[in-house]
């Protein structure tokens, strides 16, 4: 079971709108943001972009800005070779398979004019050129939708966060190792005017001894920007015809809360 300070305020299901794929790497959004931003900054991006895309049919007029230090030439080049073994070894029959082999034209395509890719990491102290932080980048910024994925370096950037949370009118974030930080997670979230509005945990991770998710995903409104009824949900998670397993070959972990 998860504690209390997890369970999510209550949201008009019909403001709940999936953003991304129907598996990994889709989030919950409040529709009621997209007259509001003008900004996607994504720290974590891997080789998926599904989301940014979604994203973007639902606020044409975005910038995204994308931060990932892992995400490099050789990234791609050691992917394509490892894509091209695996095509020669006909271990890639499906069409979309196929055509993951050339992702790389893919990301070219998509990350251009106000649409950029920084390789840099997110820290919370900068200590070279290939890093960055929070404050640096939200800087220039007023009407920001954040989505962190950084694989447990969240924890180190929290504050970070918090402190510049009135620039942030929507947060998306995984928490990793959920089990071994919830004493930090709680610090976060009861001391923020970012309001958890859905959670979902993630099925790669499985559960801990105790029942409680490894990795969860949260969405989180800012309710000093748009207004949310104090009202905690009865809503059975994950949502049916919202929320979708994130690893499929794998059963979805029912989230249950500590009353």
């Amino acid at each position: 079971m998860l504690p209390k300070f997890l369970k999510p305020f209550h949201i008009s299901k019909s403001n709940l709108i999936r953003i991304g794929p129907k598996t990994d790497g889709g989030y919950i959004v409040d529709k009621r943001i997209f007259n509001k931003i003008d900004t996607l900054i994504t720290c974590g991006l891997n080789d998926d972009w599904e989301f940014e895309k979604s994203f973007l049919k639902k606020s044409k007029n975005s910038k995204i800005f994308a931060y990932d230090h892992t995400v490099t030439k050789k990234f791609w080049l050691s992917r394509f070779k490892k894509d091209i073994v695996s095509l020669l070894l006909l271990k890639k029959l499906k069409i979309d398979k196929i055509l993951d082999v050339f992702k790389y034209i893919n990301y070219r395509l998509f990350f251009r004019d106000n649409k950029k890719h920084f390789e840099k990491k997110i820290v919370f102290k900068e200590k070279s050129n290939e890093e960055t932080t929070i404050p640096r980048i939200i800087n220039n910024h007023n009407k920001v939708v954040l989505k962190v994925d950084i694989e447990g370096d969240e924890y180190k950037i929290l504050n970070d966060i918090k402190k510049n949370s009135k620039r942030i009118f929507f947060l998306l974030i995984e928490f990793h190792d959920v089990h071994k930080n919830l004493t930090k997670i709680r610090n976060f979230i009861t001391k923020s005017d970012l309001k958890i509005i859905h959670i979902h945990a993630n099925n790669y991770g499985g559960i801990d001894k105790n029942g409680i998710p490894k990795v969860i995903e949260l969405s989180m409104l800012n309710s000093k920007k748009i207004k949310i009824n104090k009202i905690l949900s009865k809503r059975k998670y994950p949502i049916i015809d919202l929320d979708y397993k994130n690893f499929k070959r794998r059963e979805d972990i029912k989230i249950e809360f500590n009353r």
